[in-house]
């Protein structure tokens, strides 16, 4: 084949390239158009937004703040005796402490492992 041959199959490759790219382009936009609409005509089919007088309100006692307290587990009775239920349960694994005072760090006992403390004294 002559340079002109390879000039000429060169040329065409890259139209053929251009081409590709802007079908490829075509189709992408095509879809995204279409999803547009697709989630516009979803959109129209759900509820209508709660008006203002239809949104939560507080409750006449004011707002709920949090509740810090300590717990402590809820011991489970020895091995021995009659096995225990489901229903026997309580629903939650711990109950409200006697104690509610958090317990601090004291100066002298141990930190973490290897923190260079001296461990309890």
């Amino acid at each position: 084949m002559s340079t002109a041959a390879f000039v000429v199959a060169a040329a065409g490759s890259d139209v053929l390239n251009v081409i590709a790219a802007f079908v490829g382009g075509a189709v992408i936009a095509g879809a995204l158009i279409w999803a547009v609409q697709f989630g516009m005509r979803v959109r129209d089919r759900e509820l209508p937004r709660p008006r203002p007088e239809e949104q939560p309100s507080l409750p006449s006692t004011g707002a709920v703040h949090e509740i810090r307290e300590m717990r402590e587990p809820d011991e489970l009775p020895l091995a021995e005796q009659e096995r225990l239920m489901p229903y026997q349960l309580h629903h939650s694994g711990s109950k409200r402490g006697k104690d509610q005072n958090r317990r601090r760090w004291l100066p002298g006992s141990s930190g973490g492992f290897g923190s260079g403390g001296l461990g309890h004294v």
